[in-house]
């Protein structure tokens, strides 16, 4: 895949587990991004898992070398748009995944996940990830 990529947090989290497609998609990519939010449930998930700083230092090393995407105004109207849109369509999604989705749209990446409700974001370009 050329060009600019998101990496939601399953993404990442895949990356990290060494998962063969996941890495090719990362290395295949020109830039790669990642949300702010994102990397927010990195760290929560390894602070609360059993080796807390070997994860912490790993999600250091690799975010080093990627740009994170803070929400700014316009990541938030972006935001109500898609939660709008979606509450409309009767398909809420988690909040977090609303603030990513949103800063993909404003940035025009398509966005790296395997959670299947991304899907429903008509403004989103989605690349799922093969198993």
């Amino acid at each position: 895949m050329a060009g600019r990529i998101l990496l939601d947090t399953n993404a990442n989290v895949r990356a990290f587990a060494s998962h063969s497609a996941t890495i090719k998609l990362i290395e295949s990519a020109e830039d790669v991004f990642i949300p702010s939010i994102a990397l927010g449930e990195l760290y929560y998930g390894a602070s609360h898992s059993t080796r807390p700083a070997e994860n912490i230092a790993r999600i250091e090393t690799f975010a080093r070398d990627r740009t994170i995407l803070s929400c700014d105004a316009a990541t938030a109207r972006y935001f109500g748009q898609i939660k709008h849109q979606l509450r409309q369509k009767g398909r809420p999604i988690p909040e977090n995944d609303l603030w990513i989705a949103a800063i993909a749209v404003q940035h025009a990446m398509p966005l790296v996940s395997n959670d299947a409700h991304f899907q429903d974001i008509e403004a989103l370009t989605l690349v799922e990830i093969p198993s």
